[in-house]
């Protein structure tokens, strides 16, 4: 656990895709999309974190105006209406400047910011940003992930990825990092991952995961995607008692209840 943690924060995912893994078509509408977001808040999320563009495995690019047009709208819509964060999910540089001008404050970005432009899209903003790892791409990431250590390769990985922000004009206050769960990992690298989650508290940034009804909670608890509740609650307290400070969810109200649990736990005495 990292001395003097960050406040735990709630992010609710809004996916306005076809073909997200959990939600896919669900917000397609800019109205219904609009409507699940106010639902999010209603629940407790502290951030939004709207994506256009599907990064399940196997999933394909989308192009850039097309994403354009699913994404900068509903930020638009969401900041005219709502006083919360905004997040964007996006390896995109013009979808990311787009958003935040219309309103976003985060950039989620999968990529890390390799696409070209991306360092430079970021820079020239104020956004705060959040840097994942991911071995390979959408498509094919999940055939046969290899790797010496999985916690040492993520860690050096998301290490360079800061001091490339850093040489950039990015300031490290604005970063935050993400181990990548289920991007490019067997259920095992995932376990290691989580067991070890500690070993990044030495990159002195702020951690969010994202383990709600991925695979990983499949996988050992045998239920679908619809059906992880209980496991996607479970790993998020697992998550969040090792120190991570954001927590990327579908299921904000329960997941919120979590974490006051684990705020409670973490205060102890002091309450």
């Amino acid at each position: 656990m990292p001395k003097n943690p960050k406040p735990l924060r709630v992010m609710g995912i809004v996916n306005v895709t076809p073909d997200s893994f959990s939600d896919g078509g669900e917000y397609n509408h800019l109205n219904d999309a609009i409507d699940h977001v106010a639902q999010l808040i209603k629940d407790g999320a502290d951030i939004v974190d709207i994506g256009g563009e599907s990064t399940r495995p196997g999933a394909y690019s989308v192009a850039e105006q097309e994403e354009l047009d699913r994404v900068v709208p509903l930020v638009k819509a969401v900041r005219d209406r709502f006083d919360v964060a905004i997040s964007v999910d996006t390896t995109k540089p013009q979808v990311m400047t787009e958003s935040i001008e219309v309103g976003a404050n985060i950039i989620n970005d999968v990529n890390a910011l390799r696409e070209k432009g991306a360092l430079e899209a970021l820079a020239a903003t104020n956004a705060e940003v959040c840097l994942m790892h991911m071995q390979g791409e959408p498509r094919s990431m999940q055939h046969n992930p290899n790797y010496d250590d999985v916690v040492c390769d993520v860690k050096t990985f998301l290490q360079e990825r800061v001091i490339a922000c850093e040489k950039a004009g990015i300031e490290r206050e604005r970063i935050w990092l993400d181990p990548g769960f289920g991007f490019g990992k067997s259920q095992r690298h995932n376990y290691q991952l989580l067991q070890r989650l500690q070993a990044f508290h030495e990159l002195q940034l702020p951690l969010l995961v994202g383990m709600s009804r991925k695979s990983m909670i499949g996988h050992v608890t045998g239920r679908e995607v619809k059906d992880r509740l209980a496991g996607s609650l479970a790993a998020a307290t697992i998550a969040a008692m090792k120190g991570a400070r954001i927590i990327r969810v579908h299921d904000v109200k329960e997941t919120v209840d979590a974490m006051k649990v684990v705020a409670a736990t973490i205060e102890g005495e002091h309450l």
